[in-house]
């Protein structure tokens, strides 16, 4: 595999980004955007602390999933690549890992921080987690609270947020926790300390979040017990390291779903999406709205189903979105409010408070971003009303949040006018490539850079 890059090309660039993209346009071919975000960062966490040697393709060679690669490296675990989405991971086993001698920066890499604060919180070591400014201000109370009932001893600062100061602990307790509010990254830091704690660790959710880190920890050979609304673990067994194929990343790929439905004259295909059902509101929102989806020769890639997805140009027409069907959805929102904003009617969000505490308030920089554009967009307190119509040229800042760039590029194939998009350079986060891919397929995109 080649030599991976040095730690300090890994960071977001210090240069700002700008999106320029023209109006209209049509999305044809076909493509296959990168592995899922999500498996990837759960890829590295698993195989570095399974027994043997774990290899893995398709891996997102992007910010975040690198910023979890980087942090493994630095305790210790040898990791070969990425190489075009190829790693081979040597593992070190459950009580392997070396503490990194500071503070590991997890970037802009929400994820990174809420999972690692849950496996390295029994470990026989301390260790800082750190991130940029929109890590560092979002909320971690919601992970450090519970992992506190299990014994663990992490510190934060008085708003509840990063930097998290966790004092490793051997004595932590199994826990049966029923969460207030749905979220996978709450569930998989719980049951990954659980692997670390005596007994059982049970968690309850109250709607179905993604089962990713259950289907993998299976995948490792560690047995996960399912019962009714709960999902337990008990600690002290082993994992056994295996291969992994890491499908397409649905969140990427909605992007370029909302795109074709919305642009007259599209047909194109997305090859090996990853079509998890606990991450397949997106689709099934879509298809509500009247949009041509077309699911074709549906597998299994490595526990995972993955499928092609072939859409046609459709007219779309607002509705109310279901609410179980929201936490299926939750990190792609911000490409459906486009789709919102091209459909017929009112299309109406509710029971969505988590995008108010992702990279942005995706509730609030959407609302903003489209009133610029002309959308008439109301946001409320946990979701979006958002009359249909068209869509003008014109500016909008994404607030440094990677979909919500992505989300008003894709815009640009409705839009009366050019529109510019600031602040992009976290695009490279989730979606490294997008610009070339984007004009591949017919979007008339381009970005620029300035100091």
């Amino acid at each position: 595999m080649g030599a991976a890059a040095p730690e300090s090309e890994l960071t977001t660039s210090s240069k700002k980004s700008r999106f320029r993209v023209k109006s209209g346009g049509r999305l044809t071919g076909s493509l296959r955007v990168p592995g899922d975000k999500s498996i990837s960062h759960r890829s590295i966490m698993l195989g570095a602390i399974a027994e043997g040697t774990t290899r893995i393709s398709g891996f997102l060679e992007g910010e975040d999933s690198l910023a979890t690669l980087n942090a493994f490296r630095r305790m210790g675990v040898e990791i070969e690549g990425p190489d075009r989405g190829g790693l081979v991971i040597h593992g070190v086993g459950a009580d392997g890992l070396k503490a990194p001698g500071g503070p590991l920066d997890l970037g802009n890499s929400g994820t990174s921080m809420r999972l690692l604060s849950g496996l390295l919180s029994g470990q026989g070591f301390g260790v800082t987690l750190s991130g940029d400014a929109s890590l560092s201000g979002r909320p971690m109370r919601r992970v450090t609270d519970p992992l506190g009932l299990m014994g663990a001893s992490i510190g934060t600062t008085a708003a509840g947020t990063a930097p998290l100061e966790i004092h490793g602990s051997a004595n932590l307790k199994g826990i049966d926790y029923r969460m207030p509010v749905a979220s996978a990254q709450v569930k998989s830091c719980l049951l990954l300390a659980g692997l670390y704690a005596e007994g059982e660790t049970c968690v309850r959710e109250p709607a179905i979040t993604r089962d990713h880190t259950e289907r993998m920890l299976a995948g490792f050979g560690y047995p996960v017990r399912h019962s009714a609304d709960r999902i337990c673990v008990t600690g002290g067994g082993s994992l056994k390291a295996c291969n992994l194929e890491v499908p397409a990343d649905i969140s990427s790929a909605a992007f370029f779903l909302v795109g074709a439905a919305i642009a007259e004259g599209s047909e194109l295909l997305l090859e090996h999406v990853g079509m998890n059902p606990t991450r397949d509101g997106v689709i099934r929102i879509l298809r509500l709205m009247g949009a041509d989806i077309e699911i074709l020769d549906p597998r299994d890639a490595g526990g995972e189903p993955v499928a092609d997805l072939l859409v046609h140009a459709a007219k779309l027409k607002g509705i109310q979105i279901p609410p179980d069907l929201v936490p299926l959805a939750i990190d792609e929102f911000p490409a459906l409010f486009i789709a919102a904003a091209c459909a017929d009617g009112e299309t109406v969000l509710t029971g969505a408070e988590e995008l108010r505490v992702k990279e942005s308030d995706r509730i609030q920089v959407m609302a903003d971003g489209l009133a610029q554009l002309g959308v008439e967009a109301m946001p409320t307190a946990d979701g979006m009303r958002i009359r249909g119509g068209p869509i003008n040229g014109g500016r909008v800042d994404s607030h440094g949040d990677h979909r919500i760039a992505m989300s008003f590029a894709i815009a640009g194939l409705w839009a009366r006018g050019e529109i510019l998009i600031d602040d992009c350079e976290n695009v490279n986060t989730s979606f490294p490539g997008f610009v070339d891919l984007a004009c591949g397929v017919g979007l008339s995109i381009e970005q620029t850079w300035e100091t």
